[in-house]
């Protein structure tokens, strides 16, 4: 009779069925007994070993004992994604856009997306004064030299490589500022916010470029060892003088419109083929359904020229001895 027991805790607590990926368990035992072991009838104990081998058995596929139908790769997903939000509470957001369609990005939101002001002034420049300024200058001019080398006239390449640099100042600058605020316990005037908005948008031209032009394995590495060696050397600058570290990148954007200019022109003498505009383009500086490889240029220089503006002016804050705090940040400064 004990052994019999043992064998009906046994089979009570191992109940368990697999349904479509799911995980059912049956009523749990309480204190080590099942709870029908109770109520059920006496069962002979060859008949229980006989049900227990064949819950272990592997199912033969085909037969009537496979109970997982095949499901695809995407409705794993979805099961896997509703699982999760059914456990902490946060679902996937679901977004269509205006049209009825559904929002296909899911790094950025329609209300991240924006039109372009292509209408800045391109030409703006700042001449150095201090020996600050005049070291930042020669610093993005040595940058440009190796550059113009590697890259020549392969301005899609290029621009990967111009935007892997372009999008570390704002992120180690904001998270400077962040800290900072922390330590001291005061607010940024919303200056980390506008920085790592400048961060997040450089991205989003690496993003929209790879969708037109894919570099090469060493260009890839090569990206790796100026990213990691650039970002400790802003970092460093950036802690020793923010003045001189924003005034570089208001140069670095000086010579992103330039280079951006000049892939203009190469589009225009039909020397790099005006492709159509990659969907992410369109869809984040919400440009006409017809947009092409020359309006995404467009709106990419203009975006760097208000960097531009954006770092000289941050920089000539510090010269006037203020701290960026004091002054109110240009947030959505496009």
């Amino acid at each position: 009779m004990t052994m019999l027991q043992s064998a009906r805790r046994a089979a009570g607590s191992a109940a368990t069925i697999t349904l479509s990926g799911s995980r059912l368990l049956s009523m749990g035992s309480v204190a080590g007994h099942s709870p029908m072991s109770m109520c059920a009838p006496a069962v002979p104990t060859h008949c229980i070993a006989r049900a227990r081998l064949a819950a272990t058995a592997a199912p033969v596929p085909g037969s009537s004992f496979d109970m997982e139908p095949a499901v695809s790769a995407k409705e794993k997903k979805t099961e896997h994604e509703k699982e999760t939000a059914s456990y902490w509470g946060v679902s996937p957001t679901r977004v269509v856009k205006d049209d009825g369609t559904k929002w296909k990005w899911s790094c950025f939101r329609p209300w991240d997306a924006y039109e372009a002001d292509v209408s800045i002034d391109l030409m703006k420049h700042h001449e150095p004064v201090t020996l600050g300024d005049k070291m930042a200058r020669w610093t993005v001019k040595a940058m440009r030299w190796p550059t113009d080398i590697f890259f020549q006239r392969r301005y899609g390449c290029r621009a990967m490589m111009l935007e892997t640099v372009a999008a570390v100042p704002g992120m180690v600058a904001g998270a400077v500022l962040h800290l900072r605020s922390l330590r001291r316990f005061e607010q940024s005037g919303g200056w980390i916010r506008a920085l790592l908005e400048e961060a997040e948008n450089e991205r989003m031209h690496l993003m929209t470029f790879m969708e037109v032009s894919q570099p090469r394995w060493h260009e890839r590495a090569l990206v790796v060892a100026v990213q990691g060696v650039f970002l400790h050397a802003y970092l460093a600058a950036y802690l020793l003088s923010p003045a001189t570290a924003h005034r570089m990148v208001g140069y670095l954007e000086e010579e992103a419109v330039h280079s951006y200019t000049e892939f203009l022109r190469d589009i225009d003498a039909g020397k790099i083929e005006d492709v159509p505009a990659p969907a992410i383009a369109i869809d984040y500086w919400r440009l006409p359904a017809g947009a092409t490889l020359r309006d995404v240029v467009k709106v990419v220089r203009a975006d760097e020229a208000h960097h531009r503006d954006v770092n000289h002016y941050a920089s000539d804050i510090h010269h006037q001895g203020h701290a960026l705090r004091e002054i109110a940040a240009p947030i959505g400064y496009h």
